[in-house]
């Protein structure tokens, strides 16, 4: 077996997020569906981009914020996602090298340009999601190095992955590879559009063995099991995969395995502000936790610390040491 070089490795749609205050007016006017996020071609992005207001702009995508979340835990971290070589695509890189993370996948020199997601957060804190996958979209199977994926602890995959198909390719190659050297591979299931388009292919992950542990929020979670009783959908769960995570909000998290289940609290919260990045900074604590051999409470106290810290500004990165934060409630990392 090869030496873990990186403690999590994760692969994901790589997207410059913009993000704007506003109000349920401006949703209605495009169309949006509050909460979700859909996927939009370059002319739609354009109409949204212009009727934005002042925006806060910084290098993103799912995976890639989790990412950060896990390096600034302390872990060493790696990405894999694919931008242009355009002006965007340069400060992405920029970005996610500044934050200690691992970055060496091949910019595209043609094709559409670096994919971007136009985040509109509402008065309650609600985020709304408009992609643009652009160059996200052609991350294809050669961008998947065996030897780095080899080298990583856990193999952290985003939902998102599954919408364009070159990604999806490169999703089961990553998960083979990760398997073939004994590693662990993850799963987040994103957000509940993107369970109702796939739902099938992602019970078929968890069931053939694809993917160890699975990521869910409660909405997710349903979505996936087609049930509104909570008990239910989580007993399918347990019966599903090697180690199920299900955050519940301002109720915390329950960890389950097909033998064990455990639940973790919230952590309490000054102020409501922006809830994007909630889920993957709540990822971010619990795979560092994982990495570290805690047990799972403590994963998830990991989680809840980190998602209480994004969730009390706009955007989707740390703007404090997690590990220091960490450090200051007493918990272990």
């Amino acid at each position: 077996m090869a030496d873990v070089k990186y403690d999590v490795l994760g692969i994901g749609n790589a997207l410059f997020d913009v993000l704007v205050r506003t109000d349920e007016a401006f949703l209605a006017k495009h169309a949006m569906t509050k909460g979700s996020m859909s996927l939009i071609d370059e002319a739609r992005a354009a109409a949204i981009y212009k009727d934005m207001g002042p925006a806060t702009e910084v290098s993103g995508g799912s995976a890639a914020n989790t990412i950060v979340g896990i390096g600034s835990l302390g872990a060493r971290a790696a990405y894999v996602g694919k931008v242009k070589d355009d002006q965007i695509g340069k400060l992405y890189v920029h970005d996610i090298r500044a934050a200690g993370v691992a970055f060496n996948t091949p910019a595209a020199k043609d094709g559409p340009a670096t994919g971007c997601s136009y985040i509109l957060v509402t008065g309650d804190g609600e985020r709304t999601m408009n992609t643009y996958l652009g160059a996200a979209q052609d991350l294809s199977p050669a961008d998947i190095d065996p030897a780095e994926i080899a080298a990583a602890g856990i193999v952290y995959l985003e939902g998102y992955l599954w919408d364009p198909k070159n990604a999806k390719d490169a999703f089961v190659k990553a998960a083979g590879i990760a398997h073939e050297a004994k590693r662990k591979v993850a799963l987040t299931l994103s957000d509940s559009f993107c369970v109702d388009r796939y739902r099938d292919e992602f019970l078929g992950l968890m069931r053939g063995g694809t993917v160890d542990i699975v990521f869910a929020n409660e909405a997710e979670l349903h979505s996936l099991y087609t049930t509104s009783d909570f008990d239910t959908a989580l007993k399918q769960l347990r019966n599903d995969v090697k180690l199920g995570v299900v955050t519940r909000s301002e109720k915390g998290c329950v960890v389950v395995t097909p033998t064990d289940a455990v639940a973790a609290p919230a952590s309490p919260i000054t102020q409501l502000v922006d809830t994007t990045g909630a889920g993957d900074l709540f990822a971010a604590g619990f795979l560092y936790g994982l990495a570290r051999n805690l047990a799972h409470k403590q994963c998830g106290e990991l989680g809840a610390l980190a998602a209480a810290e994004v969730i009390q500004h706009i955007g989707a990165r740390p703007q404090v040491s997690l590990r220091q934060l960490a450090q200051q409630r007493g918990l272990t990392v």
